[in-house]
């Protein structure tokens, strides 16, 4: 085979590869994309309570009240990627686009407070939406609606370019070559394939019964706190590792708009990943069991 015909082979190779990674991936700036979310959720429906497993259940079946047949929930998981499936509806739910994210900027010190103006970000609407969750006086379809938010806003908050941003959307503005799949972005990555490499390479599986001690290191804090997480491992991990030095040294020239991630990057990037999943489903397991448990619900603190 001569040079010109591999050449135009490998070209058809990559441009396949690439369409196969962007079919991956959401078609917007989707947290963890489907795959990421569903995991989340089903990881929390492994440690809920069972009163609290039996209470999702009796709102789940009141689906058809959320009037999106095109979007259905019938289980936990659907419940998950709900709040990105509505977005074809702009003209019922574009008011709630600005709540999946809350991005801060990595260099500048980070405050849960800033970028929310009148609660419209995500960590907000997880407060919000637990709160609405727990109160047993409003119509069961107010509460299913706050419950499909609330599992789909932890997992946001949990993908670290949803709270860490470099003046480029969370990492949107970057295009990235993924090992030898080029015309990506960096956002994109993060979402799909690294968080589906991350997933499906877990020994033992990201989806089971998991123990006391790993419940108390995972879960805890606010979401204040899960949002802080994010933007640090934004800053000290994604970024870094994007472009291969601290973006916010001092006198360092500005971040090219190109990064590639090597393998050996993409695997550094794994169990980085598998933790941030692993939290957003334990701490949505531990949302969840506030939220049903009988009589009111303290306030949570912002931070």
């Amino acid at each position: 085979m001569g040079d010109r015909t591999m050449g135009h082979c490998s070209r058809r190779l990559i441009a396949a590869l690439a369409a196969l990674a962007i079919g991956w991936l959401p078609q917007s700036a989707l947290a963890w994309g489907s795959y990421g979310h569903r995991t989340t959720a089903a990881i929390a429906m492994d440690n809920v309570s069972p009163a609290t497993r039996k209470a999702i259940a009796r709102l789940l079946a009141k689906s058809g009240e959320l009037g999106t047949p095109d979007c259905p929930v019938h289980s936990l998981e659907d419940a998950a990627v709900w709040p990105d499936c509505v977005r074809k509806y702009s003209w019922r739910y574009g008011y709630t686009f600005a709540w999946h994210y809350q991005t801060e900027p990595i260099c500048e010190e980070y405050s849960a407070r800033k970028n929310c103006s009148g609660g419209n970000c995500v960590s907000a609407q997880i407060t919000r939406n637990e709160r609405i969750l727990a109160d047993e006086s409003l119509p069961d379809a107010v509460r299913l609606q706050a419950l499909v938010f609330l599992v789909h806003f932890i997992g946001d908050i949990h993908q670290p370019l949803h709270s860490g941003d470099h003046e480029d959307r969370g990492g949107n503005d970057v295009k990235a070559e993924y090992g030898i799949v080029p015309g990506l972005n960096l956002h994109w990555i993060w979402d799909g394939p690294m968080a589906e490499r991350a997933i499906s390479s877990a020994q033992p599986s990201l989806v089971r019964r998991y123990t006391p001690a790993e419940k108390a290191a995972l879960g805890g804090g606010t979401p204040a706190d899960w949002g802080r997480e994010s933007w640090q491992v934004a800053r000290d991990f994604a970024y870094r590792t994007a472009f291969g030095r601290d973006a916010c040294a001092a006198g360092a020239a500005p971040l090219p708009k190109d990064a590639a991630l090597t393998q050996e990057v993409i695997a550094e990037s794994v169990p980085v990943i598998q933790k941030r999943i692993e939290q957003a489903g334990i701490r949505m397991a531990q949302s969840l069991d506030k939220a049903f448990a009988p009589g009111p619900l303290p306030e949570t603190p912002r931070g």
